[in-house]
């Protein structure tokens, strides 16, 4: 009985080393991954399943899903596969791809760098951005009140905003400066050859047409003056542009133009009361102080700049519109007689309205 056993125990090694031969042999020349729809083998050798690595060169495909296999891994010393667990097949694939090159991660050359980061450059600043501000600068300076300015405010607001972006706003608020220092320079040449009776006039047509083109050059640099001038400078954009005007123009004209100024408020009309009003007005912004050369004559058109009045001077008051009237009288100008005139006329016109009126309700 015992020797019964011993024989079919040999014999059944000895079919075991010829199916593990075969086995083996069949992996090594023409290994097949099992199908999905064939389940899995009853007896699975310790160490998970089969890793197949793909190579470089010599890829064989599968008989029928096409897969990339690559050649079989060559047996080991021991005679038995090597076999890996799936949690390590992705790091074994890794390992087997070839590592990057630096020069395949850090290729980036500079125009695609500028491309993909949208830089403006300091050369691309004084080439593209610039000239289109200075253009429409030069057209609100020059502008005629009411005149029609052909330029896309759009347009210059995003150049402004692109250019505070890249952190070029000191280069273009010296440039802002300069271009607008530049302009005031020639408009005080040209107010300097103006002759007399023609200098308020001229004078009033600079200061309007300045703080005209302000009220369009300010918002357009509205980016500038918040995250540049108001918070490096701790200054405003406006008062800046108001402070050029008067150091180069009105400083330079200030006692030429007063002396005119009193004269012709010593001569009823001979400068309109809207120029009067607009050349003092703006003086009075530009300089508050400049008020203590002429008071009486900023007092007339602008208020509380003379003390209250007291009663020990209202005779003194008095005296001063009798000789303001004499002096209308003495230039043609009846106005108490016209006012009269036309009181009354208003008053026949009013009666006699209500008299028809009121023979037409009866």
């Amino acid at each position: 009985m015992e020797e019964s056993m011993e024989e079919e125990e040999s014999s059944y090694e000895a079919m075991m080393d010829d199916q593990n031969h075969n086995n083996w042999e069949a992996a090594v020349h023409s290994f097949r991954p099992p199908p999905p729809t064939i389940p899995a083998p009853v007896r699975e050798p310790p160490g998970g399943q089969l890793l197949a690595v793909p190579a470089a060169a010599g890829e064989r495909k599968g008989h029928k899903e096409g897969l990339s296999m690559g050649p079989p891994p060559p047996p080991e010393t021991n005679g038995v596969i090597m076999m890996l667990k799936s949690c390590d097949g992705a790091g074994a694939v890794a390992k087997a791809a070839p590592a990057p090159t630096p020069s395949s991660t850090i290729n980036i050359n500079t125009s695609t760098s500028k491309f993909l980061m949208n830089v403006i450059t300091i050369e691309d600043y004084k080439s593209t951005y610039w000239p289109k501000l200075d253009g429409a600068i030069d057209q609100l300076l020059t502008q005629s009140p009411g005149d029609y300015i052909p330029i896309s405010y759009e347009q210059i607001y995003s150049c402004v905003y692109k250019c505070v972006c890249q952190q070029h706003s000191e280069q273009m608020y010296s440039d802002l400066i300069k271009k607008i220092t530049s302009h005031l320079e020639r408009v005080s040449k040209e107010l300097q050859a103006s002759p007399p009776d023609l200098y308020i006039e001229r004078f009033n047509g600079a200061l309007g047409q300045y703080m005209g083109a302000l009220q369009s050059i300010v918002p357009l640099f509205i980016y500038m003056n918040k995250f540049y001038i108001e918070t490096k400078l701790n200054r405003d954009l406006k008062d800046d542009l108001i402070k050029l005007f008067t150091e180069h123009v009105a400083e330079k004209h200030i006692y030429s133009l007063m002396p005119l100024l009193l004269e012709a408020q010593s001569t009823p009309f001979q400068v309109t009361p809207s120029t009067m009003a607009n050349i003092v007005k703006g003086l009075y912004t530009l300089r508050p102080e400049w008020v203590q050369m002429a008071p009486t004559l900023f007092s007339k058109f602008i208020p509380n700049i003379l003390p209250p009045a007291v009663e020990s001077e209202l005779s003194e008051y008095a005296a001063q519109d009798q000789k303001l009237q004499r002096e209308l009288i003495q230039n043609g100008f009846m106005r108490g007689d016209q006012s009269r005139k036309r009181a009354g006329d208003e008053l026949a016109y009013n009666s006699s309205s209500a008299c028809a009126g009121s023979r037409g309700y009866r």
